[in-house]
Protein backbone atom coordinates (compact mmCIF):
# COMPACT_ATOMS: atom_id res chain seq x y z
CA UNK A 1 0.00 0.00 0.00
CA UNK A 2 1.41 3.26 -1.18
CA UNK A 3 2.69 5.42 1.81
CA UNK A 4 3.21 9.41 1.58
CA UNK A 5 6.58 10.88 2.76
CA UNK A 6 7.25 14.61 3.88
CA UNK A 7 9.38 15.08 0.88
CA UNK A 8 6.62 14.19 -1.68
CA UNK A 9 7.66 10.63 -2.48
CA UNK A 10 5.86 7.82 -1.85
CA UNK A 11 6.75 4.38 -0.73
CA UNK A 12 4.63 0.92 -2.08
CA UNK A 13 5.62 -2.20 -0.47
CA UNK A 14 4.51 -5.54 -1.61
CA UNK A 15 5.83 -9.09 0.31
CA UNK A 16 5.41 -12.55 -1.46
CA UNK A 17 4.37 -15.41 -0.93
CA UNK A 18 3.38 -15.06 3.03
CA UNK A 19 2.22 -12.37 5.42
CA UNK A 20 4.43 -11.15 7.65
CA UNK A 21 1.86 -12.09 10.18
CA UNK A 22 1.99 -15.82 9.38
CA UNK A 23 5.61 -15.38 9.38
CA UNK A 24 5.33 -14.46 13.39
CA UNK A 25 3.62 -17.85 14.43
CA UNK A 26 5.35 -20.83 15.96
CA UNK A 27 6.57 -22.87 12.57
CA UNK A 28 9.04 -21.61 10.50
CA UNK A 29 7.58 -20.37 7.01
CA UNK A 30 8.61 -20.51 3.49
CA UNK A 31 11.16 -17.86 2.30
CA UNK A 32 9.38 -14.71 0.80
CA UNK A 33 10.73 -11.71 -0.98
CA UNK A 34 9.21 -7.98 0.53
CA UNK A 35 9.75 -5.81 -2.45
CA UNK A 36 10.30 -1.88 -1.58
CA UNK A 37 9.42 0.72 -4.37
CA UNK A 38 10.04 4.69 -4.08
CA UNK A 39 8.29 6.75 -6.23
CA UNK A 40 9.21 11.07 -6.50
CA UNK A 41 6.16 13.29 -7.29
CA UNK A 42 7.18 15.31 -10.52
CA UNK A 43 9.83 13.09 -11.52
CA UNK A 44 8.67 9.89 -13.12
CA UNK A 45 11.63 8.77 -14.76
CA UNK A 46 13.13 8.17 -11.26
CA UNK A 47 12.25 4.84 -9.05
CA UNK A 48 14.62 2.94 -6.57
CA UNK A 49 13.17 -0.40 -5.55
CA UNK A 50 14.95 -2.40 -2.90
CA UNK A 51 14.25 -6.44 -2.62
CA UNK A 52 14.65 -7.99 0.88
CA UNK A 53 14.33 -11.90 0.91
CA UNK A 54 13.61 -13.00 4.49
CA UNK A 55 15.04 -16.81 4.70
CA UNK A 56 14.48 -19.63 7.09
CA UNK A 57 15.09 -18.31 10.39
CA UNK A 58 14.32 -14.57 10.28
CA UNK A 59 18.11 -14.04 7.97
CA UNK A 60 17.26 -11.24 5.68
CA UNK A 61 19.67 -10.22 2.22
CA UNK A 62 18.96 -7.25 0.02
CA UNK A 63 19.24 -7.14 -3.66
CA UNK A 64 20.40 -3.57 -3.42
CA UNK A 65 18.77 -0.77 -5.63
CA UNK A 66 18.33 -0.06 -9.44
CA UNK A 67 17.70 3.07 -10.23
CA UNK A 68 16.86 4.24 -13.95
CA UNK A 69 19.66 6.82 -14.65
CA UNK A 70 17.68 10.08 -15.90
CA UNK A 71 18.60 12.11 -12.69
CA UNK A 72 20.84 15.33 -12.81
CA UNK A 73 23.83 13.51 -11.64
CA UNK A 74 23.96 10.90 -13.84
CA UNK A 75 23.68 13.64 -16.98
CA UNK A 76 26.53 15.40 -15.57
CA UNK A 77 28.23 11.90 -15.05
CA UNK A 78 27.65 11.40 -18.47
CA UNK A 79 28.82 14.85 -19.54
CA UNK A 80 32.22 14.34 -17.54
CA UNK A 81 32.66 11.16 -19.41
CA UNK A 82 32.07 12.60 -22.64
CA UNK A 83 34.22 15.73 -22.20
CA UNK A 84 37.13 13.15 -21.29
CA UNK A 85 36.60 11.44 -24.77
CA UNK A 86 35.48 8.49 -23.93
CA UNK A 87 31.84 9.34 -25.13
CA UNK A 88 30.01 7.50 -27.64
CA UNK A 89 29.78 10.53 -29.91
CA UNK A 90 32.37 10.93 -32.57
CA UNK A 91 32.28 14.44 -33.75
CA UNK A 92 32.85 15.18 -38.04
CA UNK A 93 36.10 16.51 -39.13
CA UNK A 94 36.11 19.12 -41.62
CA UNK A 95 37.02 18.75 -45.60
CA UNK A 96 39.99 20.82 -44.86
CA UNK A 97 42.03 22.85 -42.25
CA UNK A 98 39.87 25.39 -41.02
CA UNK A 99 42.49 28.31 -39.45
CA UNK A 100 40.49 30.49 -36.96
CA UNK A 101 41.86 33.28 -35.35
CA UNK A 102 40.65 33.99 -31.38
CA UNK A 103 40.46 37.92 -31.11
CA UNK A 104 39.67 40.72 -29.09
CA UNK A 105 41.13 43.98 -28.35
CA UNK A 106 40.04 44.14 -24.69
CA UNK A 107 41.67 41.54 -22.35
CA UNK A 108 40.49 39.31 -19.92
CA UNK A 109 37.59 38.74 -21.80
CA UNK A 110 38.85 34.48 -22.07
CA UNK A 111 40.71 34.37 -25.45
CA UNK A 112 43.46 32.19 -24.01
CA UNK A 113 40.72 30.12 -21.94
CA UNK A 114 39.04 29.48 -25.17
CA UNK A 115 41.86 28.54 -27.74
CA UNK A 116 43.01 26.44 -25.04
CA UNK A 117 39.86 24.59 -24.05
CA UNK A 118 38.24 24.50 -27.84
CA UNK A 119 41.36 23.29 -28.60
CA UNK A 120 41.71 20.46 -26.18
CA UNK A 121 37.96 18.96 -26.93
CA UNK A 122 38.44 18.69 -30.78
CA UNK A 123 41.43 16.90 -29.91
CA UNK A 124 39.87 14.91 -27.58
CA UNK A 125 37.18 14.06 -30.16
CA UNK A 126 39.13 13.12 -32.99
CA UNK A 127 40.25 16.29 -34.45
CA UNK A 128 43.86 17.12 -34.87
CA UNK A 129 45.00 20.93 -33.51
CA UNK A 130 47.56 22.96 -33.43
CA UNK A 131 47.49 26.24 -31.38
CA UNK A 132 49.75 29.04 -32.76
CA UNK A 133 50.15 30.89 -29.23
CA UNK A 134 50.66 34.71 -30.72
CA UNK A 135 50.16 36.58 -27.00
CA UNK A 136 53.55 37.84 -25.73
CA UNK A 137 51.90 36.88 -21.99
CA UNK A 138 52.48 33.18 -23.74
CA UNK A 139 49.02 32.23 -21.35
CA UNK A 140 48.32 29.10 -23.83
CA UNK A 141 51.46 27.88 -23.71
CA UNK A 142 51.57 27.52 -19.85
CA UNK A 143 47.89 26.55 -20.23
CA UNK A 144 49.01 23.75 -22.20
CA UNK A 145 52.50 22.58 -20.07
CA UNK A 146 55.04 24.25 -22.93
CA UNK A 147 58.24 24.83 -21.61
CA UNK A 148 59.10 28.52 -21.50
CA UNK A 149 62.94 29.17 -20.93
CA UNK A 150 64.69 32.16 -22.57
CA UNK A 151 66.76 30.46 -25.03
CA UNK A 152 63.24 28.20 -26.06
CA UNK A 153 62.13 28.65 -29.41
CA UNK A 154 59.02 30.49 -30.58
CA UNK A 155 56.79 31.67 -33.27
CA UNK A 156 58.71 35.08 -32.52
CA UNK A 157 61.90 33.06 -34.42
CA UNK A 158 59.09 32.62 -36.87
CA UNK A 159 57.67 35.96 -37.68
CA UNK A 160 61.22 37.64 -37.20
CA UNK A 161 63.93 34.88 -38.71
CA UNK A 162 61.81 32.94 -40.99
CA UNK A 163 62.06 29.88 -38.87
CA UNK A 164 59.75 27.16 -40.07
CA UNK A 165 56.56 26.35 -38.40
CA UNK A 166 57.17 22.81 -38.48
CA UNK A 167 60.45 23.06 -36.29
CA UNK A 168 58.58 24.88 -33.58
CA UNK A 169 55.95 22.72 -32.98
CA UNK A 170 55.55 20.61 -30.21
CA UNK A 171 53.12 17.76 -28.82
CA UNK A 172 50.88 18.84 -25.81
CA UNK A 173 51.09 16.33 -22.96
CA UNK A 174 48.75 14.30 -22.00
CA UNK A 175 46.62 15.32 -25.00
CA UNK A 176 46.76 12.93 -28.29
CA UNK A 177 46.29 15.36 -31.59
CA UNK A 178 47.15 18.57 -30.70
CA UNK A 179 50.30 20.53 -30.85
CA UNK A 180 51.29 23.96 -29.92
CA UNK A 181 53.57 26.59 -31.24
CA UNK A 182 54.94 28.54 -28.30
CA UNK A 183 55.28 32.16 -27.44
CA UNK A 184 58.12 33.91 -25.68
CA UNK A 185 58.57 37.27 -24.13
CA UNK A 186 60.63 38.04 -27.13
CA UNK A 187 57.65 38.35 -28.41
CA UNK A 188 56.73 41.58 -27.25
CA UNK A 189 59.75 43.20 -29.08
CA UNK A 190 58.77 41.69 -32.72
CA UNK A 191 55.76 44.14 -32.86
CA UNK A 192 59.18 47.00 -33.36
CA UNK A 193 61.15 44.36 -34.99
CA UNK A 194 58.20 43.70 -38.40
CA UNK A 195 57.61 47.56 -38.91
CA UNK A 196 60.67 47.47 -41.04
CA UNK A 197 60.42 43.74 -42.59
CA UNK A 198 59.04 43.56 -45.79
CA UNK A 199 55.14 42.59 -46.47
CA UNK A 200 55.33 42.97 -42.57
CA UNK A 201 51.56 41.91 -42.72
CA UNK A 202 51.90 38.81 -44.07
CA UNK A 203 54.75 37.44 -41.80
CA UNK A 204 52.29 34.52 -41.04
CA UNK A 205 50.57 34.23 -43.46
CA UNK A 206 53.93 33.07 -45.40
CA UNK A 207 54.56 30.93 -42.22
CA UNK A 208 51.61 28.74 -43.22
CA UNK A 209 51.96 28.56 -46.62
CA UNK A 210 55.27 26.98 -46.08
CA UNK A 211 54.32 24.24 -44.05
CA UNK A 212 52.51 21.55 -44.65
CA UNK A 213 48.80 21.51 -42.80
CA UNK A 214 47.19 19.10 -45.02
CA UNK A 215 47.35 16.59 -41.85
CA UNK A 216 45.65 19.03 -39.68
CA UNK A 217 41.97 19.99 -39.01
CA UNK A 218 42.45 22.96 -36.80
CA UNK A 219 44.97 25.93 -36.45
CA UNK A 220 44.07 27.95 -33.47
CA UNK A 221 45.68 31.25 -33.44
CA UNK A 222 45.50 33.18 -29.70
CA UNK A 223 45.99 36.90 -30.79
CA UNK A 224 47.36 39.33 -27.81
CA UNK A 225 44.12 42.03 -26.66
CA UNK A 226 45.44 44.59 -29.32
CA UNK A 227 44.73 45.79 -32.70
CA UNK A 228 48.51 45.85 -33.36
CA UNK A 229 50.91 44.29 -35.89
CA UNK A 230 50.60 40.60 -34.18
CA UNK A 231 46.61 40.56 -34.55
CA UNK A 232 46.88 41.90 -38.11
CA UNK A 233 49.01 39.10 -38.95
CA UNK A 234 46.52 36.31 -37.55
CA UNK A 235 43.45 38.00 -39.55
CA UNK A 236 45.94 37.96 -42.85
CA UNK A 237 46.82 34.54 -42.12
CA UNK A 238 43.55 32.86 -41.13
CA UNK A 239 39.96 32.68 -43.16
CA UNK A 240 37.77 33.24 -39.37
CA UNK A 241 37.74 34.96 -36.41
CA UNK A 242 35.84 33.31 -33.18
CA UNK A 243 35.25 36.48 -30.81
CA UNK A 244 35.11 35.80 -27.39
CA UNK A 245 32.52 38.08 -25.73
CA UNK A 246 32.42 38.73 -21.82
CA UNK A 247 28.85 39.16 -20.72
CA UNK A 248 29.82 42.79 -19.65
CA UNK A 249 28.92 46.18 -20.54
CA UNK A 250 32.80 47.27 -21.62
CA UNK A 251 32.90 44.13 -23.44
CA UNK A 252 30.03 45.63 -25.85
CA UNK A 253 31.53 49.23 -26.09
CA UNK A 254 34.89 48.06 -27.47
CA UNK A 255 33.04 45.44 -30.27
CA UNK A 256 32.79 47.97 -32.59
CA UNK A 257 36.23 49.22 -32.98
CA UNK A 258 37.13 45.32 -33.68
CA UNK A 259 34.67 45.21 -36.22
CA UNK A 260 36.34 48.06 -38.29
CA UNK A 261 39.75 46.35 -37.63
CA UNK A 262 38.20 43.29 -39.10
CA UNK A 263 36.55 44.98 -42.09
CA UNK A 264 39.65 46.91 -43.14
CA UNK A 265 41.59 43.85 -43.15
CA UNK A 266 39.24 41.88 -45.16
CA UNK A 267 38.96 45.12 -47.35
CA UNK A 268 42.74 45.54 -48.40
CA UNK A 269 44.53 42.07 -47.00
CA UNK A 270 42.46 39.33 -46.99
CA UNK A 271 38.96 39.32 -48.92
CA UNK A 272 38.31 35.99 -47.27
CA UNK A 273 38.36 37.10 -43.88
CA UNK A 274 35.00 36.60 -42.12
CA UNK A 275 33.87 36.34 -38.41
CA UNK A 276 32.59 32.99 -38.62
CA UNK A 277 31.88 32.53 -34.23
CA UNK A 278 31.30 34.37 -30.90
CA UNK A 279 31.23 32.82 -27.91
CA UNK A 280 29.39 34.46 -24.57
CA UNK A 281 31.77 33.82 -21.87
CA UNK A 282 31.86 34.75 -18.11
CA UNK A 283 28.33 34.72 -18.26
CA UNK A 284 26.66 35.22 -14.52
CA UNK A 285 23.06 34.14 -14.75
CA UNK A 286 22.32 35.56 -11.16
CA UNK A 287 22.53 39.13 -12.76
CA UNK A 288 20.38 40.54 -15.10
CA UNK A 289 23.36 42.68 -16.89
CA UNK A 290 24.56 39.43 -18.00
CA UNK A 291 21.13 38.15 -19.79
CA UNK A 292 20.93 41.84 -21.39
CA UNK A 293 24.02 41.42 -22.63
CA UNK A 294 23.75 37.93 -24.27
CA UNK A 295 20.01 39.27 -25.95
CA UNK A 296 22.00 42.39 -27.41
CA UNK A 297 25.12 39.63 -28.59
CA UNK A 298 22.09 37.26 -30.16
CA UNK A 299 19.84 40.04 -31.80
CA UNK A 300 23.02 41.52 -33.75
CA UNK A 301 24.84 38.64 -34.88
CA UNK A 302 21.93 36.18 -34.81
CA UNK A 303 23.37 32.72 -35.94
CA UNK A 304 27.37 33.61 -35.34
CA UNK A 305 26.82 33.69 -32.01
CA UNK A 306 26.84 29.75 -30.28
CA UNK A 307 23.91 28.32 -28.15
CA UNK A 308 26.33 27.49 -25.90
CA UNK A 309 27.16 30.18 -22.82
CA UNK A 310 30.34 29.81 -20.68
CA UNK A 311 29.47 30.41 -17.16
CA UNK A 312 32.04 31.90 -14.82
CA UNK A 313 34.08 29.07 -13.09
CA UNK A 314 36.67 28.77 -10.80
CA UNK A 315 38.01 25.72 -12.06
CA UNK A 316 38.39 27.19 -15.44
CA UNK A 317 40.68 30.60 -13.65
CA UNK A 318 42.88 27.66 -11.91
CA UNK A 319 43.50 24.64 -14.38
CA UNK A 320 46.45 26.93 -15.82
CA UNK A 321 48.29 26.93 -12.64
CA UNK A 322 48.84 23.29 -13.01
CA UNK A 323 50.25 24.06 -16.52
CA UNK A 324 46.68 21.97 -17.89
CA UNK A 325 43.24 22.87 -19.93
CA UNK A 326 40.09 22.70 -17.72
CA UNK A 327 39.05 19.63 -20.13
CA UNK A 328 41.99 17.41 -18.07
CA UNK A 329 42.43 18.99 -14.78
CA UNK A 330 38.53 19.17 -13.99
CA UNK A 331 36.59 17.69 -16.93
CA UNK A 332 33.11 17.50 -15.41
CA UNK A 333 33.49 20.76 -13.71
CA UNK A 334 30.27 23.23 -15.63
CA UNK A 335 34.09 25.65 -17.20
CA UNK A 336 34.76 22.08 -19.03
CA UNK A 337 31.58 20.93 -20.16
CA UNK A 338 30.41 24.45 -21.90
CA UNK A 339 33.74 24.69 -23.05
CA UNK A 340 33.08 20.87 -24.50
CA UNK A 341 29.60 22.06 -25.59
CA UNK A 342 30.92 24.87 -27.69
CA UNK A 343 33.64 22.91 -29.37
CA UNK A 344 30.91 20.36 -30.61
CA UNK A 345 28.86 23.25 -31.88
CA UNK A 346 32.15 24.42 -33.90
CA UNK A 347 32.49 20.88 -34.85
CA UNK A 348 28.57 20.43 -36.20
CA UNK A 349 29.22 23.94 -38.08
CA UNK A 350 32.44 22.97 -39.38
CA UNK A 351 30.45 21.55 -42.79
CA UNK A 352 28.70 25.08 -43.46
CA UNK A 353 31.30 27.32 -42.95
CA UNK A 354 33.94 25.31 -44.90
CA UNK A 355 31.55 25.31 -47.66
CA UNK A 356 30.62 28.57 -47.84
Amino acid sequence: MPQNQSDGAYVSRETSPVSRAEFSLGSPPDPYVSRETSHWDGAPSVEVSRETTVEEGGATSESGYGVELDTPIARAARAAMSVRGRGEESWPRPDRCRIISVANQKGGVGKTTTTVNIAASLAMHGNRVLVVDLDPQGNASTALGMERSTDSRSIYHCLVEDEELRDLARPVPDIPNLWCVPATIDLAGAEIELVSLVARESRLKRAFAAYDYSDLDYILIDCPPSLGLLTVNAMVACEEVLIPIQCEYYALEGLGQLLRNVELVKSHLNPHLAISTILLTMYDGRTRLAAQVADEVRSHFGDLVLNTMVPRSVRVSEAPSYGQSVMTYDPGSTGAVAYMEAAREIAYRAKAVVGS
